[in-house]
């Protein structure tokens, strides 16, 4: 990895600790994210030069911290803090700021402050946009394709949630709980599309970012302590787990996909599986099924088929047809089809992928889906027409490759 590369990883797997520590210690989102950014700078421009501290969060947390109090304090003409040596020596210094910051009550920053942004001041759609914007990093339009609306409409929602947190007076403690079970199935919602950006990236070059699923894991396993009767929580975090076991296999040595059917399931890690199906079951003995549950249950059926052809597609037609009653959505439908291909043949899936076309009309695997299906069935000519707007529509250089492959396949019939 290069240095660059290494610090752009660096800084992108910091941001929540020290975004988490910022806002609190500030209690103003636009002031730490200028705290933090103006940090990730002064890491741009030192870390080459004097090498990686041994905590870069702590490290940014420290630099950004001081840094907003800088402009502070010039803002009321009051004395600059030391030169740039003494705040680039943190040594020690780190440690004891860091300490000093940390009084969670949650004993963890990053959970308390999820927990903030999803505050019933803001609607349901705000308080996760919010989130994942301050706490996860997400671009807008990362968080848009989460919602399937356009940067524009996005970047106007994250606006408005900022204006409303500043303008309500919104408190920055964390909640207590009855407040929290209040706010919980937004916090599940903002791990769970964080863990989706992270299993399959919008942006950069890299299609999968490991280190943010491992922190939605993370997050995810926290809340199973903090609400060990709940049983969606448990289904959520099986449900990553299960996911992420495969991570290993998705990508073959020149970093192209490998679809699921054609993956080296030795490779997925049994450890990650073993404990998702443990989960999973605990959580189905509360005999109160939702939306996570039904995925993760989607997932254990994969999980358990030694081979691809020995994957319980009837199964999961049915669970899919569960989830399309408990929350309904184009995507869901979209995903149910590929079972239904499976169980029934193109022809039916097609039929049901046909009338999503308005909804999911910038959606990448749409495209992709419905190009496999046309191809399956001899419509040639159209199959690349959709495979084209799949390329167009393409988040990474390996979805791109992956069409690719599959226009290839279109020119060699």
């Amino acid at each position: 990895m290069s240095q660059i590369a290494w610090i752009d990883a660096a800084l992108r797997g910091a941001r929540p600790q020290a975004m988490a520590a910022l806002v609190r210690h500030f209690r103003d989102l636009d002031l730490a994210e200028e705290a933090f950014q103006e940090a990730s700078l002064r890491a741009l421009k030192n870390w080459p030069e004097k090498g990686p501290p041994r905590d870069p969060a702590a490290w940014l947390i420290f630099v950004g911290r001081n840094a907003a109090l800088d402009g502070v304090r010039k803002k009321k003409s009051e004395r600059p803090l030391p030169p740039e040596e003494v705040l680039s020596d943190t040594e020690d210094a780190e440690s004891a700021i860091v300490e000093q910051l940390d009084d969670a009550h949650y004993r963890d920053d990053i959970l308390r402050l999820l927990f903030i942004c999803c505050h019933p001041e803001l609607p349901a759609t705000q308080q996760i946009a919010l989130a994942l914007r301050i706490v996860c990093g997400l671009s807008v339009k990362q968080i848009g394709r989460a919602f399937l609306v356009g940067d524009s409409a996005m970047e106007q929602r994250i606006t408005r949630a900022k204006s409303r947190v500043a303008g309500a007076d919104v408190p920055f403690e964390p909640p207590g709980p009855v407040e929290r079970a209040e706010r919980l199935a937004a916090v599940a919602t903002v791990i769970y599309l964080m863990f989706n950006e992270g299993y399959s990236a919008t942006g950069g070059t890299a299609h999968v970012r490991a280190s943010l699923c491992d922190e939605a894991i993370r997050l995810a396993r926290l809340l199973v302590h903090l609400f060990p009767g709940s049983a969606e929580i448990m289904g959520l975090t099986a449900l990553l787990l299960l996911q992420h076991s495969r991570t290993p296999a998705r990508l073959d040595e020149q970093g192209e996909i490998v679809l699921l059917e054609d993956q080296d399931r030795s490779l997925w890690d049994r450890d990650l599986m073993g404990e998702g199906f443990a989960l999973l079951d605990k959580a189905l003995r509360h005999r109160a099924p939702g939306p996570y549950q039904v995925q993760a249950a989607i997932a254990a059926i994969h999980a358990h088929a030694e081979r691809a052809e020995d994957t319980d597609w009837v199964e999961i037609d049915g669970l899919y047809a569960t989830l399309e009653r408990l929350q309904p959505s184009p995507v869901i439908t979209l995903n149910r089809a590929v079972a239904v291909s499976k169980v029934r043949g193109a022809e039916a899936a097609l039929a049901m992928v046909e009338p999503l076309a308005k909804d999911l009309s910038g959606y990448f695997y749409f495209f992709g889906v419905r190009g496999a299906l046309l191809l399956q069935l001899g419509r040639h000519d159209e199959a690349r027409i959709a495979f084209d707007r799949a390329l167009a529509l393409a988040n990474t250089p390996a979805e791109a490759a992956h069409i690719r492959s599959q226009i290839d396949r279109l020119t060699q019939t």
